[in-house]
């Protein structure tokens, strides 16, 4: 960067950063709020898939289960790290939350939060059986590797280099899930995963979320977004709708 160039010029023109004490006060909270909804989500999600390990129909399904569960806790740990060097408390932060906590199945869909967390809409919800678990995972797996792509091009090195180490397991959880499903509807009537396909679907597509348009705008010049919410959301119904079919199940 030229010594005559603002950091917002540099960021727009496509510079990077990597020390937390030079970043804008406004891109500061937009790279927070990007990392805490991250590690909200990944503890939450954890928390959910934790209780449903013993239903897995067998030691490697209950084996693999608990392997995710490790996994994204482990990643938020990842991320946390480089949330307390903008000086948050990362242990009393992640025992801060009821990571459980879950809202009545049949809570309307992205309207509400079970605590001040910021975690992803979808995970305000309740798995009830393995077969709705691997649905879930399957469906939200998807949606979390769009975003990850995302961010493996963010500003902030630091974090984007996180997110790519991250990546390829968030990658490899939702491969678990197809393979998962493949086998349940070859044991499982397809109605009744169909059930759980049909209420996953509108809750993972809230989880995109909406932005305005001057908003995007912002954060594409800080770096911190390439692509909107809707263009996220479309090129995820596009995945999941051609992942189904092969399965055997509707994304309609």
């Amino acid at each position: 960067m030229s010594e005559d160039m603002s950091i917002e010029s540099y960021l727009a023109k496509g510079g990077i950063l990597s020390n937390p004490h030079n970043v804008p006060s406004r891109y500061r909270a937009e790279l927070l709020k990007l990392m805490t909804s991250f590690v909200d989500s990944e503890l939450a999600g954890a928390a959910g898939f934790a209780d449903i390990i013993n239903l897995g129909p067998g030691i490697k399904s209950r084996i693999a289960a608990a392997k995710i569960v490790l996994e994204k806790t482990d990643h938020a740990d990842k991320v946390l790290k480089i949330m307390a060097e903008f000086g948050v408390d990362a242990e009393r932060y992640a025992n801060h939350h009821p990571w459980t906590s879950r809202l009545d199945r049949e809570a309307a869909i992205g309207t509400q939060r079970v605590e001040q967390d910021m975690r992803l809409a979808v995970f305000n919800y309740p798995l009830t059986t393995w077969a709705d678990a691997v649905v879930m995972n399957l469906l939200m797996g998807r949606a979390v590797g769009l975003q990850l792509e995302e961010f493996q091009t963010l500003s902030y090195q630091p974090l984007a280099e996180t997110f790519r180490a991250i990546a390829p397991v968030e990658a490899r959880h939702a491969e678990l899930a197809e393979e998962g499903l493949v086998a349940l509807v070859a044991e499982t009537k397809a109605t009744e995963l169909q059930v759980s396909v049909d209420y996953w679907l509108p809750r993972v597509a809230a989880s995109f979320g909406t932005a305005d348009a001057n908003r995007m705008d912002t954060l594409r010049s800080m770096g911190l977004r390439r692509s909107s919410p809707d263009e996220m959301r479309s090129r995820w119904e596009a995945e999941v709708k051609t992942v189904l079919t092969q399965i055997g199940l509707s994304a309609e």
